[in-house]
C-alpha cells in the first residue's frame, strides 16, 4: 500500500473484534514507531502495551467525555480490542537543552515537545503502518491521567500523552470531510490575499 493511500484511508475504529494481533503484526507498528523523527533524536516515547483484560477494563472505566455523565465512544473499544497502547513520554528530552548546565530545561518557548509533536509523530506511523495490517486504531485524549499512572504504575519522570487502540476493525467509517488545502495555506504572510 502506498504512504497516500494509507493516509487518505485510515479511519479511526471504535468497533473491535476480539482476536489476538499476532505478534509479528504488533513488532511492526512497534517498529514504525521507532523510526519516528524526534527533537535531537530523543526519542522520547515509552510505549506500555496493556493486553490484559482486566487492566484494560480498568482503563476503560476512567474515559472522560465533553458531556457529563456521557459514556466515551472508545470505552467498549478499550474493553473488546487486544491491544491497548498507552503512549508516554520522558520528561526532559524533547524539546530540552542537552548541555550539561541546562540540561532537561526547555530550549524554546514552546516548553517540552513531548505531548503534540514527538509522541505525535511516533503513534501517526504506529497507526499508519496497523492500517497497512488491516488492523485498526483509535486515538484516545480524554481519561483520567491520574487513575492511568496508579493503574500501570508509571514513574513521576513519565507524561501519559494517550491511549491508542489496536485490533481487528469491527466497522468501515466512510471518509469524513476534509478542508481544501486553500483553507489551511498561506503564501508569505498570514492573510486572505496569501491563501491558496
Amino acid at each position: 500500500m502506498e504512504v497516500m493511500q494509507a493516509i487518505k484511508e485510515r479511519r479511526s475504529i471504535r468497533k473491535y473484534r476480539s482476536e489476538p494481533v499476532p505478534e509479528e503484526a504488533l513488532n511492526a507498528v512497534l517498529e514504525a514507531a521507532r523510526w519516528a523523527p524526534s527533537w535531537a533524536n530523543s526519542q522520547c516515547w515509552r510505549l506500555i502495551i496493556v493486553r490484559d483484560p482486566e487492566t484494560r477494563g480498568k482503563l476503560a472505566e476512567i474515559l472522560r467525555t465533553r458531556k457529563p455523565g456521557a459514556k466515551n465512544s472508545a470505552t467498549e473499544a478499550v474493553k473488546i480490542a487486544p491491544i491497548l497502547i498507552v503512549a508516554c513520554a520522558q520528561r526532559g528530552l524533547s524539546g530540552c537543552h542537552t548541555s550539561e548546565d541546562i540540561k532537561g530545561q526547555p530550549a524554546t518557548e514552546k516548553g517540552e515537545w513531548w505531548l503534540m509533536f514527538d509522541v505525535g509523530l511516533a503513534m501517526q506511523n504506529a497507526t499508519l503502518v496497523a492500517h497497512t495490517l488491516g488492523l485498526g486504531t483509535v486515538h484516545i485524549g480524554m481519561f483520567d491521567t491520574d487513575e492511568v499512572i496508579k493503574i500501570l504504575d508509571i514513574p513521576d519522570n513519565l507524561i501519559v500523552v494517550e491511549l491508542i487502540v489496536l485490533g481487528w476493525p469491527d466497522e468501515q467509517p466512510p471518509p469524513r470531510r476534509r478542508k481544501e488545502i486553500g483553507d489551511f495555506v498561506f503564501h508569505g504572510k498570514y492573510s486572505s490575499e496569501n491563501q491558496s
